[in-house]
């Protein structure tokens, strides 16, 4: 008796410190909000199109980057954020939803009104966009999965501060040009300056993207219209009890970082701009895509309950036929296109639940908070559905490995301290400043071995191609390799080979179409076909791939890009 009395009080001595480490970091315990009591907002809609005498016709936007204030939730005060829209008032987290038609031209100019400070942490000793004057912050907007010109693509060293005061070395233009003519789906855009990716998203720069095309798209009768085709546009923050953002102020290597950290993580989920929201639906099929805009958190999605998942698109592009499904594992940046069929739900509610460890694959498991993302509430009675499920969606052209010109290896190394704390990531062994080394031709089919030497996952993104994953293979004795490499940063003098042949994993079903990010698995050898072309037409580019500044490849893991496992790619004739 007298144990379990002392258990007790070392019990309760804990929680107290608990208690009074979140208070004394002033930050909100996510215990104390309560979840599910904020309504799904659906985000403007902003048509990327004129209609002139019932046809359409290309469109010039106007969208700027505003200092605000946001209500994250009922009980948190609001939160100062940087967020997109067409006015101040406007502007919100997510941004407008943009949506596009299929060879309609859409112009935007993104304007910056953001103040002459950050209103979080930065860190200036890696590679950051600093102005001349150290005033302003910069920023450069990327259509993640957009197949636009190199000028308009958003490379990281294009930013620019408020009224294009200051510019980066590669900046060309103020209004950007997105054709719009690759094939349909879900894009999303974000910012993108040079070392200040993470905290610019963070703040809340971010938003949906959507090209239709109804000849291929209306025949398949999936749901439609807006209340029934929705953007969830998810990620994790963290918050101060004042309502601000908290985003650790210190480094894991102070002394030669300040404040870079490897990977933000967040407790409270939020979704359309609202922290565990809760969305009233009918007992019928809805469509939902589900856009992964965290920094650095993985979601395992799935309902405890058993409800499924008919999964339509990876990323920008359809699958040939919808895949059913139970959880859909997403990587920070990337997309699933599915349909949830209420009318299959034997109860009045339903839970969208996470079981994603972070970091993913061998970080903590999750807690309380952050395995619930939102709840479903369903109306009790069933109503005529007209949508349907086709038995196939789009047909695009098989991975051809015969048509793969080249054949690449892209090493992806993780640098420590002697803390054994990472310090930086690199690609290839080289910094981005390094000269380019890929060098794909314009339409061109390439076969890219993606070797992960790392102990995270890595999604890798790769600008304007599209990519199939043929396989992954386990790097046997990979300390011996890891040692070769490190000394030759060069696979094939390394004998690859020799080590790449221990188990393999086939891509799921549902991710075999094509993508622009994919999750590389720590150890193991990712083979990907990338093809710098369109898939549903054989026409070339509308636009000069090979123009400056170029394009790159990335590690979609926010912290990680920044520093700074990212490369340049530019293409030749």
């Amino acid at each position: 008796m007298e144990r379990i009395f002392v258990l007790q009080i070392i019990y309760f001595a804990l929680l107290g410190l608990v208690v009074f480490a979140w208070a004394e970091d002033g930050l909100i315990n996510p215990s104390q909000l309560e979840i599910f009591v904020d309504e799904l907002p659906d985000m403007p809609r902003i048509k990327g199109f004129h209609t002139v005498n019932g046809f359409p016709v290309p469109k010039s936007l106007q969208i700027g980057m505003f200092h605000k204030k946001w209500k994250f939730h009922r009980d948190l005060p609001p939160t100062t954020v940087f967020a997109f829209g067409l006015s101040k008032d406007t502007a919100t987290i997510p941004g407008p939803t943009i949506e596009a038609l299929h060879g309609i031209e859409t112009y935007i100019t993104w304007r910056n009104y953001l103040p002459s400070k950050h209103i979080l942490p930065w860190d200036p000793t890696i590679p950051t966009a600093i102005p001349s004057t150290k005033k302003g912050i910069p920023t450069v907007v990327h259509l993640h999965g957009g197949i636009d010109e190199p000028e308009s693509d958003g490379l990281s060293t294009s930013w620019f501060t408020a009224k294009f005061k200051e510019r980066g070395p590669t900046w060309t233009k103020k209004k950007y040009h997105y054709h719009n003519f690759q094939h349909p789906g879900t894009l999303w855009y974000h910012d993108h300056a040079m070392g200040l990716t993470r905290v610019n998203l963070l703040a809340g720069l971010l938003g949906a993207y959507i090209i239709r095309d109804p000849n291929v798209e209306a025949p398949l009768r999936l749901p439609c219209d807006e209340e029934f085709d929705r953007p969830l546009v998810v990620f994790d923050r963290s918050f101060r009890t004042d309502g601000s953002i908290y985003m650790n102020p210190t480094g894991n290597n102070p002394s030669i970082h300040p404040q870079w950290q490897p990977e933000y993580f967040g407790d409270a989920i939020i979704v359309n701009g609202k922290a565990w929201p809760h969305m009233i639906v009918r007992r019928r099929k809805y469509r939902f895509r589900i856009i992964n805009a965290s920094n650095a958190r993985f979601f395992k999605f799935y309902f405890a309950s058993g409800l499924g998942f008919i999964h339509l698109a990876s990323d920008s592009a359809y699958n040939e036929k919808p895949v059913m499904v139970n959880d859909i594992l997403l990587a920070p940046s990337e997309i699933a296109d599915v349909v949830i069929d209420f009318s299959k739900s034997k109860s009045d509610s339903d839970i969208l639940s996470n079981n994603a460890s972070y970091p993913y694959p061998s970080g903590d498991p999750v807690n309380e908070a952050n395995s619930k993302v939102m709840k479903f509430i369903i109306k009790p009675h069933h109503e005529l559905d007209t949508s349907r499920i086709p038995s196939k969606l789009i047909n695009y052209p098989s991975p051809n490995l015969s048509s793969a010109s080249l054949t690449r290896y892209i090493a992806m190394y993780e640098y420590t301290s002697k803390i054994d704390e990472p310090t930086h990531l690199y690609i290839n062994g080289k910094s981005y400043e390094a000269p380019v080394t890929e060098t794909p031709k314009v339409g061109a089919t390439e076969i890219w071995n993606v070797i992960n030497l790392t102990e995270d996952n890595h999604p890798l993104h790769i600008h304007l191609g599209l990519f199939v994953a043929l396989d992954q293979t386990e790097l046997v004795n990979i300390d011996e390799f890891k040692e070769c490499m490190s000394k030759n940063n060069d696979a094939i003098k390394c004998h690859v080979g020799k080590y790449a042949r221990g188990k393999k994993i086939e891509a799921p079903t549902h991710e075999k179409g094509w993508k622009n990010v994919y999750k590389m698995t720590p150890g193991y050898v990712t083979r990907i076909l990338v093809r710098f072309s369109y898939i549903h037409s054989n026409e070339s580019y509308r636009f000069d791939a090979t123009a400056e500044p170029g394009y790159v490849y990335h590690c979609h893991i926010l912290d990680h890009e920044d520093n700074v496992m990212m490369r340049p790619l530019k293409f030749i004739k």
